[in-house]
């Protein structure tokens, strides 16, 4: 693989990751914005912004753009987090040039008043979807109630409240702002010709001017607050722990995935033997994620109501052992075997490239090869994954659990 990158005049960056014997091409336009840059007032713009792409330029309509993909029988999509928005599709090499013209042009789009009124409601309906997803709902809370107050716990979705405020004035503020070309990054993975794609993108995204767009990373301290709430119908208790982790940008990041798969891998972990096997719970796993200047580990527990104060206690034991004792030489070494067999799996197609390339690049400005991740799981010790446990206190949670009603307890 061939690593190509160039910075256009007006802070757009292209950056490729060339393998001619690989058989597709995949592009991504990476806008580092999501909920963490909203104000309250406008939360869930970010993600009504992905939507609004798709609804076409003023030269394309939403089913001519629809057509566009189709023709080139592009697998494409979109998704939106906390910390940014990203439009992707994977093609066969020779529609690659016709593809990233396409997603060029919706890079600025039309931002019609009657889409965005339509939009609402779909917007609205999804909202309503996942709150039906106890599953998602309490991860959403919790977050919430762990960052308590800062802009990190904000709302992917935003709140049905705010999306009935939100106007197509503020979207489009918004958008000027955030998808600025010194805030996008644009990656190609597999194989393509690096001079072409850089003349379409010269030719397109070297136009757009450019815009401040800073990120605030103002210091959290997590809440560590417990709070449940009863909703009806619900049979079942869902439970989300968070606690602090490293950064996208700390070398530890390697160890804190591992100690995350120690612990609540959704086979073999500590959660799995003493939660799911002894049949407490029938869903108990943890998993790490870096952030732009911070981290989390997430962890989602399901089960009865009736058992929920042994899970908790359980919970508590699997910590406080970790804290007191460490991790295992065996733990560790299937831990990284599974990392490294999911990296390598995923990043044979050059889709799955595209990821790991484009938040490389975002997160840390710089390239790695894949041979660089894995020497680097390879060199985390039980040492490093001590040192995480004592330096974050994975322990010391916030909490937030959905469950029944009480009346409905019996």
């Amino acid at each position: 693989m061939e690593f190509k990158s160039r910075i256009l005049s007006n802070g757009l960056s292209v950056i490729g990751e060339v393998n001619k014997s690989a058989k597709s091409a995949a592009v991504g336009f990476f806008v580092k914005t999501g909920s963490r840059d909203e104000s309250k007032e406008i939360n869930g713009v970010s993600h009504f912004l992905e939507h609004m792409l798709f609804k076409g330029t003023p030269k394309l309509s939403a089913l001519q753009v629809n057509e566009a993909f189709d023709r080139t029988g592009a697998q494409f999509n979109a998704f939106t987090s906390e910390e940014n928005t990203v439009f992707y599709a994977a093609v066969l090499p020779e529609y690659l040039a016709e593809v990233t013209g396409i997603w060029t042009e919706l890079m600025r789009p039309a931002l019609r008043d009657a889409d965005f009124d339509i939009e609402k409601n779909v917007i609205k309906e999804e909202i309503a979807m996942y709150k039906d997803m106890p599953q998602f709902d309490v991860v959403d809370r919790c977050r919430t109630l762990h960052f308590d107050g800062h802009p990190c716990g904000n709302s992917v979705l935003g709140s049905v409240e705010n999306i009935d405020a939100l106007t197509a004035v503020q979207m489009r503020e918004y958008f000027g702002s955030r998808y600025a070309p010194n805030n996008l990054t644009v990656v190609f993975t597999g194989n393509f010709d690096w001079e072409k794609i850089c003349s379409l993108m010269e030719a397109g995204g070297g136009k757009w001017w450019g815009e401040s767009a800073p990120r605030q990373h103002s210091d959290c301290s997590p809440s560590k607050r417990q709070e449940r709430i009863d909703k009806g119908n619900l049979v079942r208790e869902h439970i989300c722990l968070m606690s602090p982790g490293v950064s996208a940008q700390d070398d530890r990041r390697f160890a804190a995935a591992l100690l995350a798969n120690i612990v609540g891998d959704d086979v073999g972990s500590r959660y799995f033997w003493e939660l799911v096997d002894k049949a407490l719970a029938e869903s108990a796993v943890m998993q790490f994620e870096a952030m732009d200047g911070m981290g989390l580990f997430c962890s989602y527990i399901r089960c009865g109501t009736r058992n929920l104060s042994q899970v908790l206690e359980t919970v508590a034991g699997v910590f406080a052992d970790i804290a007191k004792k460490g991790i295992a030489e065996d733990e560790l070494a299937k831990a990284r075997n599974k990392a490294l067999s999911a990296l390598v799996i995923k990043n044979e197609l050059p889709m799955g490239r595209l990821i790991d390339v484009g938040f490389n690049w975002v997160y840390l400005g710089r390239h790695r090869r894949i041979e660089e991740d894995m020497n680097a799981v390879k060199a985390v010790t039980i040492d490093d994954v001590r040192s995480l446990i004592d330096d974050y206190k994975p322990g010391e949670f916030t909490q937030f659990s959905i469950g029944p009603c009480k009346s409905d307890q019996g």
